[in-house]
């Protein structure tokens, strides 16, 4: 089959598509023969070493497709059926071997390439809105990189919980897809400074939870956006690792909760991925919650979407395809 590996950290140029064996599943495990795969700035942490791995190993974390063959004692999923998951390294191929209990069956009326945008950050965004910080009726919520794929989905999902969302972004472009997800007010951090216009908008008070995956250059103003006893949900670092903070700053600015999550401490057991999959497909299928999958390539283009990604030349979600 083909795969995407990487044999050395590095840039783009890295990436190598390779031929190797079809995977065989053992014990509660599922083959996926891939329909979809999401790509995620996590794919780029793992390139670079940022996240370190063993070498050689298969990009991706998030994919969609039909299972054809299992393991022993597999009794989640059955062969024939529709399924996505996230968080199992190894996506990016022709097939990939999934633990049978980290895949959600698919729903006729959604869509691999869907559920492959879903899946990693829809269930980011619905940890982020119901777990991380919850939001409530009333509260306000700063998110950074508004018009990124986890960002619509989140001003969304935000909206449902009754809070009022105010985003950031570079262009006036990226400014109208936050405003048609549904975000109160718009940021341009090109234009003007955020945390000036985060206390206007505010009258001073601050936000109740400010969340962060851009990282190094929002980290400082973020806490400062935050009223007393406030969040910063720090979920990425688009733009560099964040430098140590001395925990006495959180006192002093008004104590602050500061959090670094991750997906995989929010799906910790089935009943709990379920439950989120579950409601990520079924506000698609309603129409209540809009995947915009700004781009598709083919799986053996990967490199040239990573140069995309990183270039902050995309929004929404893009989708590799074997």
């Amino acid at each position: 089959m083909k795969a995407v590996r990487v044999h050395k950290y590095g840039g783009p140029e890295v990436l190598s598509n390779d031929e190797v064996p079809i995977p065989e599943p053992k014990a509660g495990e599922a083959r996926v023969k891939i329909e979809a795969i999401g790509l995620n700035f996590i794919d780029v942490y793992q390139r670079t070493g940022l996240y370190p791995l063993r070498t050689p190993f298969t990009l991706g974390m998030e994919g969609a497709g039909v299972v054809d063959a299992i393991g022993d004692d597999v009794s989640e999923v059955k062969v024939g059926d529709r399924v996505a998951y996230a968080m199992i390294l190894g996506s990016y191929a022709e097939y990939a071997i999934v633990p049978a209990a980290k895949l959600a069956p698919l729903p006729a009326n959604v869509e691999a390439s869907s559920a492959a945008g879903l899946m990693l950050q829809g269930m980011t965004a619905h940890y982020l809105a119901h777990s991380t910080y919850r939001l409530q009726q009333g509260d306000t919520a700063l998110i950074h990189a508004a018009a990124g794929g986890v960002g619509l989905l989140l001003i969304q999902i935000a909206k449902m919980l009754g809070a009022r969302v105010i985003g950031t972004v570079g262009t006036e472009a990226k400014a109208q897809l936050a405003k048609q997800a549904g975000a109160d007010a718009i940021i341009l951090y090109t234009q003007a400074d955020f945390l000036a216009e985060v206390k206007k908008l505010t009258e001073g008070k601050g936000v109740n939870v400010v969340y962060d995956s851009v990282g190094a250059t929002t980290f400082d103003k973020s806490l400062d956006c935050l009223r007393p006893r406030g969040y910063l949900v720090l979920f990425g670092q688009s733009s560099g690792s964040v430098a140590p903070l001395d925990p006495g700053k959180l006192a002093a600015k008004g104590s602050l909760f500061l959090t670094r999550p991750s997906l995989a401490h929010y799906m910790l057991d089935r009943a709990e991925l379920l439950q989120r999959a579950n409601d990520l497909f079924n506000w698609t299928a309603s129409g209540k919650l809009k995947l915009r999958i700004e781009k598709t390539f083919l799986l053996s283009d990967a490199a040239e979407a990573h140069r995309q990604l990183e270039a902050r030349r995309t929004s929404g979600k893009v989708v590799l395809v074997p």
